[in-house]
């Protein structure tokens, strides 16, 4: 079992969950850029920099922020890599598209207006476009888009990644010129061109709601030194400085709030569109927009240790860890592609021994058809591309996917287990019922109990002194007398008050009637003057919607719902059968609930962990999924988890699960779509129906249908028709 108190605690962690090489999203040499594919092994290649590794592990070189999402290294179409993986957004372009700089529909325009152009003079056959002018001007039209393509299929050769799309697609448009057929030729590289385009600009439409979370970090901020406001750089402010926010301006790093009361616009941390109010003493995180008056705010943690830089390192691992279905496809794709290449060679050959009239020309072109049909460019890119749009609506609504393969897991989960502290409850103290004894005005309960409360730290006169507010102000409190272990003795507005456990009163002798005894919560018992004044229950409350996601969860076919907490049994059954749970343990250390989730995994369920404390990580490591409750968690919690609830709100469990069963929908709609039509053209292909039109359709028409569908996932809407306004999922223009 991992020690969480360890400074090892996420290797540890990592070592419990097993974590396979194949789920980490490390870049390998099929995702590179042609000229990257070429280079030796170890050398620097474009979109992999050695630069420092932060504390997890990721690059961060000077003046860019590099986001590894989906698929497409820079580098333009010559380095388009169709193995899901790594995707560059660089701050100052954003996306690249080779030579064309700024204008990537330049050259697919000059192409097809020769294209159009060219067929035009096919028919009207003027003398001179005949012999070498016709083909200089094909050439020039099939250059302007294929040559990228022709030569990345050449660089990567020597790298071992021979049968790829740039092959397939160079041997039959380059065969359809040997042979003479020049528009065809043109037209199946134009449009394979033009698709990629489209399949940039689905990825970048997928890509920007997770992109809005990098656009939350502050760039500069305002720190008082020697009285004097500086403007600095987040990395270079130190813990213990003072920062200065202006009304409208994002807090920068994680401190505490120095300023009487502030609210902040905290959306693109939780998602919530509600505004927060912190008051003086209160933590306050980076990425929080102030909204009133100018505030002070006292530094806790160095740029890189802040919660949202935690949370933006946990978005560049996003789609790093491939789901099943994306690793099949990937190496399907690999076996598939040489097979299809084998059988096109086959299509030409067998046919000059079984068919009496063979000619090379018809034969050759069935074999293109084939070539062009068989790309597998469906199946890579939409594929991919759905569990990323995926893992983007789930961003929309606070919940942070740390791979695309969680939203495989989490969908075939069947039990989910949770904790009860700040997880179903609120996890904060609060005065849930006042008791006066018979002949005791319940306010002069209050008042004389809060007054003698204000003299105590603990976390239950706290939680009494808030209860009681203004009641108790200006209330002279005298001779106060800590009892340890029993409570406070003191001098309230000249009586003799005590307040603390039914132990305190018994040692003074109060009597107290015994049904005091039987009181589940935690309480505080007082009296005035040596007679019994009655009490105070104090307890954790359930969270507004911690009821409603049970319900939800069950009627989402999870078969089980289970709470392990540490707080005492009764007070968890107490919760249990307030939030609908059947089954609730308390009482509980780490390890009690390691032996219990683990019990459960032995009988075979898909199980998920729900927890926010230290105490809690290395139960979510333990389980299929680990879901850590809120960006406020314990980091170690955070950091293990596969999926993190930035909300706080239980709710988000069931929208997690929509969203990860639509995921799982869409993708297998784009697989069923892909196979299915291309199953059918090949077989028209091979038969000499087809055509490249045909070709081309089944190829990027099919493509884009599949996109197209992928893209469907970030419009839809996963809130629950119970969800208040308050929880529900933002729409893309709000974040």
């Amino acid at each position: 079992m991992p020690d969480p108190t360890s400074p090892n605690t996420n290797e540890e962690l990592n070592t419990a969950k097993q974590v396979q090489p194949e789920n980490v999203g490390a870049l390998n040499r099929d995702q590179l850029t042609p000229e990257a594919a070429a280079a030796p092994e170890g050398h620097d290649v474009p979109g992999h920099d050695h630069a420092p590794h932060d504390h997890r592990g990721h690059h961060h070189p000077p003046g860019k922020r590099v986001v590894d999402l989906a698929g497409k290294p820079a580098g333009g179409h010559a380095g388009h890599s169709h193995d899901p993986g790594e995707l560059d957004f660089d701050e100052e372009d954003g996306h690249d598209h080779g030579s064309a700089g700024g204008h990537p529909y330049l050259p697919p325009g000059l192409s097809l207006a020769l294209l159009l152009g060219g067929i035009a003079l096919d028919y009207v056959k003027p003398g001179f476009f005949t012999g070498y002018v016709r083909l200089l001007w094909y050439a020039v039209a099939f250059l302007l888009v294929g040559w990228k393509v022709i030569r990345a299929a050449v660089l990567s050769i020597p790298s071992g990644n021979v049968f790829n799309e740039f092959l397939l697609m160079s041997i039959a448009t380059l065969g359809a010129f040997a042979i003479g057929e020049y528009p065809e030729g043109v037209a199946v590289m134009l449009f394979y061109t033009v698709g990629e385009l489209f399949q940039d600009a689905a990825v970048n439409r997928a890509k920007r709601s997770i992109q809005a979370l990098l656009e939350i970090q502050a760039t500069e901020v305002t720190v008082v030194r020697g009285g004097q406001p500086l403007v600095l750089e987040p990395s270079a402010v130190q813990v213990g400085d003072v920062m200065e926010v202006k009304p409208g301006e994002k807090v920068a790093l994680d401190g505490t709030l120095n300023s009487q009361a502030a609210s902040f616009n905290t959306a693109a941390l939780t998602g919530e569109s509600a505004p927060q109010t912190k008051q003086s003493g209160e933590a306050v995180l980076a990425g929080m927009i102030n909204l009133e008056s100018l505030i002070q705010v006292t530094v806790t943690a160095v740029f890189k240790d802040t919660k949202l830089s935690k949370i933006l390192a946990m978005v560049q691992d996003a789609v790093g860890r491939k789901a099943k279905t994306q690793q099949f496809i990937t190496k399907f794709a690999r076996i598939y592609t040489p097979i299809v290449v084998g059988l096109a060679a086959l299509l030409v050959l067998v046919p000059y021994f079984v068919v009496e009239d063979y000619v090379f020309r018809d034969w050759l072109y069935r074999a293109l058809v084939f070539l062009v049909i068989s790309c597998p460019c469906a199946l890579v890119i939409s594929i991919p591309l759905g569990y990323f749009g995926g893992i983007g609506a789930a961003s929309k609504a606070g919940i942070l996917f740390k791979g695309s393969n969680f939203l495989d897991v989490l969908r075939e989960i069947d039990t989910v287990v949770m904790d009860k502290t700040g997880t179903l409850t609120q996890g904060v103290f609060a005065v849930q019922q006042v008791q006066p004894a018979p002949g005791t005005a319940p306010e002069q309960l209050l008042r004389l109990v809060g007054a003698l409360e204000t003299k105590s730290t603990h976390p239950i006169a706290k939680a009494v002194v808030t209860h009681v507010g203004t009641a108790a102000a200006g209330v002279p409190v005298e001779s106060v007398e800590e009892i340890a272990g029993h409570g406070l003795r003191g001098r309230v507005d000249g009586r003799e008050v005590l307040a603390g456990n039914t132990k305190l009163l018994t040692k003074f002798s109060v009597a107290y009637p015994p049904e005091v005894d039987q009181v589940v919560d935690s309480i505080v018992v007082a009296a005035v003057d040596g007679k019994y004044a009655g009490y105070l229950t104090v307890a954790d409350a359930p969270k507004e919607d911690a009821a409603r996601a049970v319900q939800e969860l069950k009627a989402d076919g999870i078969s089980k719902v289970v709470m392990l907490s540490g707080d005492k049994d009764s007070i968890v059954q107490r919760v249990a059968r307030e939030l609908g749970i059947s089954e609730a343990h308390g009482g509980l250390l780490p390890e009690d609930k390691a032996r219990y989730v683990q019990q459960y995994l032995t009988e075979g369920r898909k199980l998920a962990f729900v927890g926010d404390g230290v105490n809690d990580a290395p139960v979510v490591a333990l389980a299929d999924v680990g879901i850590a409750m809120g960006g406020l968690g314990s980091d170690a919690t955070i950091e293990t988890a596969d999926v993190v609830i930035q909300t706080d709100h239980p709710s988000k469990i069931a929208t997690a699960r929509r969203i990860a069963r639509a995921t799982h929908r869409v993708v297998w709609q784009n697989i069923w779509l892909a196979f299915g039509v291309k199953a059918v053209v090949l077989a028209l292909g091979a038969g000499g129906v087809a055509t490249m039109w045909e070709a081309v359709f089944a190829d990027v028409g099919v493509a884009l249908l599949a996109i197209l569908n992928a893209v469907r996932i970030q419009r839809m809407d996963f809130a629950s028709p119970q969800t208040p306004n308050a929880h529900r999922s933002l729409s893309a223009d709000e974040v």
